[in-house]
């Protein structure tokens, strides 16, 4: 037997599992634990409070600055 991973659209995601539910022998296994430790919340959410307006580059800027490396 063979393991898949597979990602879908959200809106195509019921008629997909619909599908493999009339698969003999398939096994259907959802994983959605995507936890976040407690320090990098806490880290993140630091970051958020001491930045400055200053520091920020807007979208289009950064956009451009990804696309040429």
């Amino acid at each position: 037997m063979k393991q898949v991973s597979v990602t879908v659209p959200e809106s195509f995601y019921k008629t997909f599992i619909d599908f493999l539910k009339h698969v003999p022998d398939a096994k259907i296994e959802e994983i959605e634990d995507f936890s976040i430790p407690k320090w990098h919340k806490e880290q993140t959410l630091h970051r958020i409070k001491t930045s400055k307006q200053a520091d920020f580059i807007p979208w289009g800027k950064a956009k451009k600055q990804l696309k040429s490396k």
